[in-house]
């Protein structure tokens, strides 16, 4: 017996729409599952940091991680006529009530003298959490403070 060409353009057609309505669950499912790139960062807060102290700064970025704070940046001295004219940034984690958590430093090698340089170094925070709080400091050369001001966990 020979198909009726009504009967073959209903199969054509039911073939067609599984088709599509199975390539739009696909795309679908790939659209809902894949995070995107804001997303991940939304996981850990980035906020700027900037301390001044005369013509001398300390400025960057904080990246709050959950057992510790990356803090990266540019320091900047005006002299090298001696270490006290250098400039180190410093950094120290607190929790909640405010108790000192860690400390950390940039390089000694990153010490600026009379010049621009960059760092990066990791603040330990080892706390459910991490840190609540970080003070930033403007360092000499001597590791005296400068200047330090706080910054709070976004």
């Amino acid at each position: 017996m020979k198909p009726q060409p009504a009967h073959i353009l209903e199969v054509t057609l039911r073939t067609k729409l599984a088709a599509a309505l199975g390539a739009v669950a696909l795309t679908a499912g790939a659209l809902l599952g894949a995070p995107t790139v804001n997303a991940q960062a939304a996981d850990y807060p980035v906020s700027p940091f900037r301390v001044e102290v005369g013509n001398t700064w300390t400025d960057g970025k904080l990246t709050w991680y959950n057992r510790s704070v990356l803090v990266e940046g540019t320091h900047k001295s005006v002299s090298s006529a001696g270490r006290e004219y250098c400039r180190l940034t410093w950094g120290r984690t607190y929790d909640a009530n405010r108790g000192l958590v860690g400390t950390k430093g940039s390089d000694p090698s990153d010490t600026a003298c009379g010049t621009t340089r960059t760092f990066s170094f990791v603040v330990p925070a080892d706390l459910v959490g991490g840190a609540r709080l970080v003070r930033i400091c403007l360092d000499d050369g001597n590791y005296k403070d400068l200047l330090c001001a706080p910054y709070w966990r976004p």
